[in-house]
């Protein structure tokens, strides 16, 4: 049985989690659930799990989820930052999932590492802010990390059986997003409604908007270059509109190893779960013959910068991938909230960018005050 906490119960990958874990009463008990404002849900779920303890966003949201619970449900109801710790370091807990979305996700990562929890992580920017922090922690608590991302769990699933050491290149794809084959001069025209209408998978829009800019992409570059210890220049990324094989391992003597499965994350929270063991999940099989063949592109870093920035920020390291990361997010919201437009995000996130000086070996303090201080000058001119 593993005790688990689920940071981000209310998002896309939370509720795949879900979903999953409420299959396998006999594997799985969930101790701790936490959201951001999705309340009604998280109110669901915990008439679902009955968890110890559940947490939100803000007390207001607390008090709201209170008074959707009837006085039967014993579960503590908490919120906020003190709230996230709790859940990452329940006593009871032995397994967090790390769903959450943005740098939000980075200290509740740190505290459960540190509380001995074995972590299934889907929350990359853990890893692009502070990625060697995290993996050091890890190591010295003896704690597993495992990958819940489909590119990062299709690159962990590649390398059993074989030796780290043997490992020459990984290669991450992606689908190239709705704007894959979108002449440049039409990005200026384009809406929030095309951004976040993805070709092949269902996620949130953040990751959404992102996946339509590639800096998810150069996200996933940055967190796989920590998880697996690879050097940027083993890490390369190639368009595959199909989205049925989720990454590849190439080895010294010329084998390539892929993994492959229907663009859906169930697969990949699964594996992280119950790792070594596979859950019988009955998904559907690619169906080979109607998709006939597959087909790969190289990126075009021209039309989609914000890849090329991920790459600039891993190669310099320090806070400069904090910073990335931030001005992202605070430019994607901006657009989500249609104040600037689709190519100001990369603009943005350049700018901010060119203006930091970069701490090369930064403490969690110093990340996390990169992190504010891009928040605070991503949309300030020069």
């Amino acid at each position: 049985m593993k005790f688990l906490s689920i940071l981000g119960s209310t998002g896309s990958i939370g509720r795949n989690a879900v979903g999953i874990i409420s299959k396998y009463p006999d594997r799985f008990s969930v101790r701790a659930l936490a959201a951001n404002t999705s309340i009604d849900l998280l109110a669901e779920q915990i008439l679902a799990f009955r968890p110890e303890i559940a947490v939100t966003g803000d007390a207001h949201t607390a008090q709201s989820l209170k008074k959707r619970l009837p006085a039967s449900i014993r579960t503590e109801i908490l919120y906020g930052q003190n709230g996230l710790t709790e859940a990452a370091t329940l006593n009871s807990v032995d397994h967090v999932i790390a769903a959450m979305v943005g740098a939000v996700g980075l200290v509740p990562v740190l505290d459960a590492i540190q509380a001995k929890k074995h972590i299934a992580l889907a929350n990359k920017e853990t890893l692009v802010m502070a990625g060697t922090l995290v993996m050091d922690s890890a190591r010295e608590h003896d704690v597993s990390i495992l990958p819940i991302d489909s590119e990062h769990s299709a690159i962990f699933q590649c390398l059993q059986g074989n030796r780290s050491s043997d490992v020459s290149q990984i290669i991450l794809t992606c689908s190239g997003g709705p704007f894959r084959c979108l002449p440049a001069e039409k990005f200026a025209d384009i809406t929030l409604e095309q951004a976040i209408d993805h070709p092949n998978w269902s996620m949130g829009r953040k990751i959404t908007i992102d996946s339509a800019t590639l800096m998810n992409k150069g996200l996933e570059v940055i967190e796989a270059s920590h998880l697996f210890g690879l050097s940027i220049q083993q890490i390369s990324v190639l368009i595959h509109p199909q989205s049925i094989i989720h990454s590849m391992v190439a080895y010294r003597d010329g084998s390539v190893m892929a993994q492959l499965g229907i663009p859906d994350m169930k697969t990949a929270i699964a594996y992280a779960l119950s790792h070594p063991e596979r859950l019988n999940l009955a998904q559907p099989l690619p169906d080979f013959a109607r998709i006939g063949s597959f087909t790969f592109e190289n990126p075009d870093m021209d039309r989609f910068p914000c890849l090329q920035l991920a790459l600039d920020a891993c190669h310099t390291g320090g806070t400069l991938p904090a910073v990335m990361n931030a001005a992202n997010e605070a430019a994607v919201q901006a657009f989500l909230n249609r104040e600037i437009p689709f190519m100001d995000i990369p603009k943005r996130i350049d700018r901010t960018m060119q203006r930091h000086s970069v701490c090369q070996t930064p403490s969690l303090d110093d990340i996390l005050h990169a992190d504010q201080w891009a928040r605070r000058v991503w949309n300030e001119e020069d």
